[in-house]
C-alpha cells in the first residue's frame, strides 16, 4: 500500500514513513506465515515464556525471604505464598470471589525448584520444536489455551484443591504434537513417537510425585484437539493466519493482565 500521500497530508515525512510501513507489513507477513522476522530470526515465544516462569519464581523467592521464610521457599513455598503468586483454587477464590486471573497465573507459579526445573526442562526440549513447526502466533495461542483447558478439568475434578505449575500447558504441547504429527503419516512418525515418549515419562513422573493429573489430562486433551483441527496445508495455514495473530495477541494480553492483577493484590 502507498502510505506516502497519507503521511504527507499529515505534514510528516511521507517517504520515511512509507519505508517504515513497508517494513512493518513485511514483518507481519513473515510473522503470520512462519513466526519469523525477515532476517529469519524467531520471536522465540518459548524462551520468553520460560524466562517469565523463572522471573515469577524468583519474585516469589524474594517475597518469601522478605517475609522471613528464608531459603525454605526455594524448595517448598508455603500455601499462602503460592496463593499470593496466583495459585488456582476454583472454589471459593474463582467461583465465589471472582479471582478469574488465577486461571492463567497458576501456570506461571511453581511449588519449588524441582517442580519448576522439570516443567522448564520439558518446555525447553519440546517448545522450540513445536513453535518452529506451527509459528509463534499459533504456539502462543496453543500454550495459553491448554493452560485454560487444564484448569477447566480441575474445576470438575477437584475444585477446592490448590493447583500450580506449567505442566498443564506442557502436556498441552505434547498432546498437540502427538495428534498433529500423527496426521502427517510416515513423515511425522518419528516426531510423534518422540513426543509420545515424553508424555509417558511426564505422566509417570507426575504420578510418582503426586502431581495434578487432572491438569495434565485437561492440557493433553486440549492440545490434542488443537492438533487435530489445525490446518496442515499451506493454504489452510494462510487462511487462518490473521485469526491466530488476533488470538495470540489476546492470549499475551490476557496473560500480562492476569499477572499484573495478581501483583496488584499485594498492595491491597
Amino acid at each position: 500500500m502507498n502510505w506516502k500521500p497519507f503521511f504527507d497530508r499529515l505534514g510528516m515525512n511521507g517517504t520515511r514513513w512509507q519505508w517504515r510501513m513497508t517494513r512493518w507489513e513485511r514483518n507481519l507477513r513473515n510473522l503470520t506465515r512462519h513466526g519469523t522476522l525477515p532476517d529469519g530470526s524467531s520471536l522465540n515465544a518459548t524462551y520468553i515464556i520460560l524466562a517469565l516462569n523463572l522471573l515469577w519464581f524468583a519474585l516469589m523467592i524474594v517475597k518469601g525471604a522478605a517475609a522471613g521464610h528464608g531459603l525454605t521457599t526455594l524448595m517448598r513455598p508455603s500455601g499462602n505464598l503460592l496463593l499470593d503468586f496466583g495459585a488456582q483454587v476454583w472454589y471459593p477464590l474463582v467461583t465465589v470471589y471472582g479471582e478469574w486471573w488465577r486461571c492463567l497465573t497458576y501456570a506461571y507459579t511453581h511449588a519449588g525448584l524441582i517442580h519448576l526445573g522439570f516443567n522448564m526442562l520439558v518446555l525447553y526440549q519440546v517448545g522450540p520444536l513445536i513453535e518452529k513447526e506451527i509459528g509463534t502466533p499459533r504456539f502462543v495461542t496453543l500454550y495459553t489455551m491448554t493452560a485454560l483447558t487444564a484448569t477447566l478439568l480441575g474445576l470438575f475434578w477437584h475444585p477446592a484443591i490448590l493447583v500450580v505449575g506449567a505442566s498443564g500447558s506442557v502436556f498441552g504441547l505434547i498432546g498437540f504434537a502427538v495428534a498433529y504429527y500423527h496426521r502427517m503419516g510416515r513423515a511425522g512418525e518419528a516426531l510423534r513417537n518422540f513426543m509420545f515418549r515424553w508424555a509417558i515419562f511426564a505422566f509417570v513422573f507426575g504420578w510418582m510425585v503426586g502431581a495434578d493429573n487432572a491438569g495434565h489430562l485437561g492440557g493433553a486433551l486440549g492440545g490434542a484437539t488443537f492438533g487435530l483441527l489445525l490446518p496442515l496445508s499451506v493454504r489452510g495455514q494462510r487462511a487462518s493466519a490473521i485469526l491466530f495473530i488476533v488470538l495470540a495477541i489476546g492470549s499475551a494480553a490476557a496473560t500480562v493482565v492476569s499477572l499484573g492483577w495478581q501483583i496488584g493484590t499485594w498492595f491491597r
